[in-house]
């Protein structure tokens, strides 16, 4: 019996039985700790939040060993990453199902990614480290009520540590593994007078790749070479008011990821550990992605506060692909050099105010953004290069509200939630392309592709939430998403591509629960969520011989239903258990060609594990003089998946096997040091050293990206506080 086959009927009767087993053991002294969030842009409690979220402080990101955004696929249910196969540094990112599976600048993400609340558009470079992470938010459903730009899927914040005026601050963070890992961070904060600090972090890592390359140019494939700064200032001139400044910027120069050849369907191949001697001045990536943002809060009075967020980044992405050399003869299938540049600048006005009562936020957001991308495709079966030319100019304005009413006659328990957003969009692209014989210098010839579309939208939401206990709520919730439509850079036809695409609307229901129990050492948090997606824009490869030629069409209606669980217990003093299991049912309903035919039978979702689920055990041993250890030991896993392009491509068949990963820590904690602590770690990861994809797709022949493999190493994290 295959996984896919398990409901979560049985799984829930688990957790239950869990439930009842560990209220015999929890120790009677200990308390869980609260964990706050801002996903509604102001401070509260994450147990007062009626939104399905995970949030992780830096503590935790620590523990966990997340350094990446691709690290919180196994703690966060219902969360996906996948790699482009044309970029190990452009993520793919899905929620809930609901993700884009293409890198082009024409098309805008189905998750939002925003750092400090500043949306980033293009989904190159989102690999990056960040160098000094107070705490990350995933938050799944449509979002848009509250944030600069609007998502079907969700989204996830990246939050700072904001420069401290009270005191000398300084961390070093030094990790080292095996395929000579060395990850180095350092944050110096320093105090500038009495209402002021400034804050520098510095982060360098690198690690070779596990596949040696047999070939010219680069050693490897999948080597990391990474490094990110963070300066960043904050002056408070009056206790009302606040202006912090923040530069940023990562630069990535990995090498690619290895495709390697493997059978279509299901089944996990045998890792590579090299390439074909064929390959050929194999390159190296480079990515930077740079920005500045301002952000002045003014606490009008007690009760309401005016912020403003000014943004400016730019990117610049090169990367480079070798398509299963030595497959045939020694020839590449095809090669890809992309290469792109985005310059974007926003502004939002965001207005709160609470009272006895009544919250409310509203919102003004402008967005604009100019980028080119530069694609060149060499074809040595057909002896042909190909070279497109794309520019666009985007803008994009919305006004949103929202506002939280308890009325007195339920003592305050019961709130009403109502919000409401509208969206414009402007998009303009141009395309230039011309074919000519491989190994020579195609230009890309005049531009035949022009397109220019506006797109506006109407997104409510409403919230109703009950406080059955102080520690137990209940909430019922409908929100609406929706992402922009935009241009197939690889559309069959210039008229494909003139045409564009439509917008995609998401209408989702959820009903959750968010419980401490047992004297807050049991936290439960739980939602059932139904997704009704219009017009949903999918990826179609309009010629199954050529993997560079695909349509993005609104193929249809689709329903997605689905559940998350999260489970914390203290167990007894020192020891902590943590539970989290998700479920997605996606399914077309009706997908109707650009001919009129009925295709719904070919169209399946991608990267959408029915189950996943995740368990962390951690113990804090008794304290001595040298301090006191932590023991940790995690382990994720995830039902089979379908890879590959969301059109059933016949006979081919991509699919990811399930699989498990896992990890665990050991740390001494709480060194005590004449000036500052210290502590040290061993850890590893994929400790059953398992093998398997973290892509799979069809280019002239099945091809698959593999995870990495066991790697265990040590670590030393210093920090000074006065």
């Amino acid at each position: 019996m295959r996984c896919s086959t398990l409901k979560p009927l049985p799984i829930l009767i688990w957790g239950a039985g869990c439930y009842f087993a560990v209220s015999t053991v929890l120790a009677q002294s200990s308390q869980l700790e609260e964990v706050v969030v801002t996903a509604q842009k102001r401070a509260e409690s994450l147990q007062d939040t009626p939104i399905s979220i995970r949030s992780f402080s830096q503590d935790q990101l620590v523990e966990k060993g997340v350094h990446q955004i691709e690290d919180l696929q196994a703690q966060v249910p219902n969360l996906q990453f996948s790699g482009h196969p044309n970029s190990a540094t452009t993520p793919r990112i899905y929620i809930r199902g609901v993700g884009l599976t293409d890198d082009q600048i024409t098309q805008d993400p189905s998750v939002a990614v925003y750092l400090d609340g500043v949306y980033l558009a293009r989904s190159q470079g989102l690999s990056m480290d960040v160098a000094d992470i107070e705490r990350i938010e995933v938050l799944r459903g449509p979002q848009g009520m509250l944030y600069g730009r609007n998502a079907t899927g969700g989204s996830i914040n990246f939050v700072n540590r904001a420069p401290n005026p009270e005191a000398m601050e300084f961390d070093q963070q030094l990790t080292v593994g095996e395929r000579n890992l060395l990850r180095s961070k350092s944050v110096l904060n320093m105090p500038v007078g009495e209402r002021a600090a400034v804050k520098l972090s510095y982060l360098n890592i690198s690690q070779d790749g596990f596949v040696r390359n047999a070939g010219t140019g680069s050693k490897r494939f999948g080597d990391t070479d990474r490094q990110a700064v963070m300066l960043s200032g904050l002056w408070q001139p009056t206790d009302s008011l606040e202006l912090r400044y923040t530069y940023d910027q990562s630069e990535i120069e990995d090498s690619p990821a290895y495709l390697a050849p493997v059978p279509a369907g299901f089944g996990t191949a045998k890792r590579p550990t090299r390439s074909a001697t064929a390959v050929a001045n194999l390159e190296d990536n480079a990515v930077d992605s740079r920005g500045h943002m301002a952000t002045l809060t003014w606490a009008i009075d007690d009760r309401t506060e005016f912020k403003s967020i000014t943004a400016y980044r730019k990117l610049e992405s090169d990367t480079y692909q070798d398509y299963l050399t030595g497959v045939f003869a020694p020839l590449p299938v095809f090669t890809t050099d992309y290469n792109a540049t985005q310059d974007q600048w926003s502004q939002e006005f965001q207005l709160q105010g609470s009272g006895a009562s009544l919250d409310y936020i509203v919102g003004l957001y402008y967005f604009e953004e100019e980028a080119a991308s530069l694609d060149m495709i060499d074809q040595p079966l057909s002896g042909s290069t190909s070279t497109r030319l794309t520019e666009i100019e985007n803008s994009a304005y919305a006004i949103y509200g929202q506002a939280s009413w308890r009325p007195a006659a339920f003592d305050q328990r019961f709130t009403i939630t109502a919000g409401l957003r509208y969206s414009a969009d402007q998009r303009k692209a141009r395309l230039a392309q011309s074919v000519g014989p491989i190994n020579t210098n195609v230009p890309a010839g005049p531009f035949v592709g022009n397109g220019d579309n506006d797109f506006e939208n109407v997104s409510p939401g409403l919230v109703l939430a009950y406080d059955l206990t102080d520690d137990v709520n209940i909430y019922a919730k409908y929100v609406e998403g929706y992402k922009t439509g935009g241009y197939a850079i690889r559309a069959s036809s210039i008229e494909m591509f003139n045409a564009g695409f439509d917008e995609e609307t998401l209408a989702s229901w959820e009903l959750g629960i968010k419980s401490e129990l047992l004297q807050r050492r049991l936290r439960i948090n739980a939602a059932l969520f139904t997704m009704n997606y219009d017009d949903i824009q999918v990826s179609i490869s309009s010629d199954p011989t050529n993997a560079s030629i695909a349509d993005m069409l609104n193929a249809g209606k689709a329903t997605i239903k689905g559940m998350e669980l999260d489970v914390t217990a203290l167990l007894a003093n020192n020891l902590t258990l943590g539970f989290s299991y998700g479920y997605v049912n996606p399914g077309y309903d009706k997908v109707i060609s650009p001919t009129g035919l009925d295709e719904t039978h070919l169209f399946r979702f991608i990267h959408v594990p029915k189950h996943n689920a995740s368990a962390t055990l951690s113990y804090d041993f008794p304290r001595t003089r040298l301090g006191y250890i932590r023991a940790s030991v995690d382990y994720a896993w995830q039902d089979d998946k379908y890879s590959g392009t969301a059109k059933e491509v016949s006979p081919v068949r991509n699919g990811i096997d399930g699989y498990g990963l896992l990890n665990a820590r050991l740390t001494l904690k709480d060194i005590p040091l004449t000036t500052g602590e210290l502590e040290l770690a061993l850890w590893g990861k994929n400790l059953a050293d398992e093998a398997y994809y973290t892509s799979h797709l069809y280019a002239g022949v099945s091809a698959a990206a593999f995870g990495n493999p066991r790697t265990v190493g040590a670590e030393l994290v210093y920090r000074y506080r006065p």
